[in-house]
């Protein structure tokens, strides 16, 4: 009898491994089939409208609600954080307390030839190459008051407020903010840091010696 379940728990054993080992393509029986082979699907595909809605006022029964939009405060991996000040008089003023975020990044020779090259396609026909408001609009006389960006004013002006017009839009100019990244806007302040001229030293003179001029 023994020797009998022994066979049995060998064939078995046996049964067992030569069907497992068949195929590694082919696991067998799947305990849960739907969290071992997710459904993959395009995020913009067009789906069958009689099972999937947008709407939220028509989810439950029969539909399934599918919303195409990132959840809200989803940031794009690599993308810096959100711009959240408003577009109004006291957002442009708060706008000068921000820091840029890549101040401490040194830009290499390509970042900054592609920066270099951003600029020209989307500023320099107004600011001019070298920013000096001598773009083929500004020069043509259809669009007025274009910014002169080595100007005392736009030196000192914080790069917060610079990149809150480029995002914005500020008088005639528009928003930039579908034409460049976050990121792409904020090295733009830093490419037109590299083309205004360095603030001079302050220097201070050093007042007469009175004792001296009493001795005297």
């Amino acid at each position: 009898m023994k020797r009998l379940t022994y066979i049995t728990a060998i064939l078995i054993t046996a049964i067992i491994v030569i069907t497992s080992c068949h195929d590694k393509r082919n696991p067998g029986r799947v305990y849960m089939p739907d969290m071992a082979y997710s459904r993959a699907y395009e995020s913009y595909a067009q789906r069958d409208s009689t099972k999937f809605t947008m709407d939220p006022t028509r989810k439950g029964g029969s539909m399934i609600f599918f919303d195409n939009m990132p959840a809200a405060g989803t940031i794009k991996r690599g993308e810096l954080f959100p711009y959240t000040l408003p577009n109004d008089s006291n957002g442009y003023k708060m706008s000068a307390m921000v820091k840029n975020p890549l101040d401490s990044v040194v830009l290499t020779k390509a970042e900054l030839a592609e920066t270099g090259r951003l600029f020209n396609i989307n500023c320099a026909i107004c600011h001019g190459e070298k920013g000096l408001a001598n773009g083929p609009l500004a020069t043509s006389g259809k669009i007025g008051g274009v910014a002169n960006l080595t100007l005392d004013l736009y030196v000192k002006m914080a790069d917060g407020t610079m990149f809150h017009s480029i995002n914005y839009g500020k008088n005639n100019m528009g928003s930039y903010a579908s034409q460049l990244s976050r990121k792409q806007r904020w090295m733009i302040v830093k490419y037109i840091r590299t083309l205004q001229p360095k603030a001079a030293p302050v220097t201070t003179t050093a007042a007469p010696d009175s004792t001296a001029a009493k001795k005297g």
